[in-house]
């Protein structure tokens, strides 16, 4: 027992699903219960996740330490190996004077340092959802051993520390280690889903500590580009976006922003120009379309429309329409296409700016209120 075999179809590969650290809590402390509460260590643990997809595994290791029980699960992220994949999440168990459950974090769980979070400042970074379930599989544990006290449980990662420095938890104010997290307690293969949850996070951070103002950045080239320009001193905190426009988009006018400034390579926001607010290249391409129709509405002719066409970047299709005289009229054409998607995702109460740059070619344009 131990291999966790369920699997999701990809793009025609079948790769293996995982579990979060949030379902390996809730193994160790089911298994920590048991130990405590019947006195000998259990072979496996079984829990249901919120998905409804059953985990059981052996525990790694499972003991008694004085009057408490101590056990570890470890991690498996499945086909989408992470930071946390293969570490020991810890669980102790012990009995505590008031009828209560009481759940803490140890050694390697991060303490919220920052508003917006899941928990308030000052508690250790243990999600509401894996406390839930955590409170639930214990008292399971009781309820099935006819057992009436109180039990602290204290959650902890030895590796935590370490690992959490590979993580976006010092970025959004998670001090000390990992997050014990997991909405569905199940890790899906290849899927961006943490990133986007993480940027979500970001900017909902921002909101709750008063910041109504924004820059957007894909990547690290935005961020290149910031520093470069020296808009990097800018007191408007910067959130980095990855491919999520739209979602970005969706969660700063859900949260109140009132302006954002988007600061973005062409290759990605040449993607926008054709309304495509998720950029990865797995979702859609579509750029060397975008610059050929416009430069044909520019009036290039078949030849011009024909390399575009053929390019094999961003980059090259600048070069192209700056041989040909036509980039600034291009360029002011797709950013005003871009523009228009990207407000019409915010929403008619948000004031944008967008601006344009290549590596190679530098700044290639701006549209919009781009001194928010």
């Amino acid at each position: 027992m131990g291999s966790f075999e369920h699997y999701l179809n990809v793009n025609g590969r079948m790769l293996r699903l995982g579990y979060t650290t949030g379902t390996c809590a809730v193994l160790a402390a089911k298994g920590a219960a048991l130990a405590l509460f019947s006195g000998s260590v259990p072979e496996s643990i079984r829990v249901m996740t919120p998905k409804g997809i059953p985990v059981e595994t052996v525990p790694s290791e499972c003991y008694m330490d004085g009057d408490a029980a101590v056990c570890a699960v470890k991690k498996d992220a499945g086909d989408d190996k992470d930071a946390t994949d293969g570490i020991l999440i810890y669980a102790r168990v012990e009995r505590i004077p008031d009828r209560d459950i009481v759940i803490s974090g140890g050694e390697g769980i991060g303490v919220v340092t920052k508003p917006g979070l899941d928990q308030p400042v000052g508690e250790p970074a243990i999600n509401s959802g894996p406390r839930s379930q955590i409170r639930e599989a214990v008292l399971s544990v009781m309820d099935e051993l006819s057992v009436d006290e109180g039990v602290r449980i204290i959650i902890s990662a030895p590796e935590g520390v370490e690992i959490a420095q590979r993580t976006f938890n010092p970025k959004l104010g998670i001090e000390g280690g990992i997050s014990i997290i997991g909405t569905s307690g199940i890790v899906e293969p290849m899927s961006l889903s943490a990133f986007s949850d993480a940027m979500r996070l970001s900017i909902r951070q921002e909101a709750a500590m008063g910041n109504k103002e924004l820059i957007f950045v894909p990547g690290n080239y935005g961020m290149d580009y910031l520093r470069r320009e020296r808009l990097d001193k800018s007191p408007r905190p910067v959130v980095m976006i990855s491919n999520f426009f739209g979602d970005a988009l969706d969660e700063a006018s859900a949260c109140g922003i009132s302006g954002l400034l988007i600061v973005g390579h062409a290759g990605k926001l040449v993607k926008c120009a054709a309304g495509i607010m998720n950029t990865h290249n797995s979702m859609a391409d579509g750029r060397a379309e975008v610059f050929a129709s416009h430069a044909a509405l520019a009036g290039g002719d078949k030849d011009l429309i024909g390399r575009l066409m053929s390019s094999l970047t961003s980059d090259e299709c600048v070069e192209i329409l700056k041989e040909a005289g036509l980039l600034k009229e291009v360029m002011d054409s797709i950013l005003e296409k871009a523009y228009r998607h990207l407000y019409d995702r915010a929403g008619k109460d948000m004031r944008l700016g967008v601006i344009m740059f290549s590596n190679v070619h530098g700044t290639l344009g701006s549209i919009g209120e781009v001194n928010i």
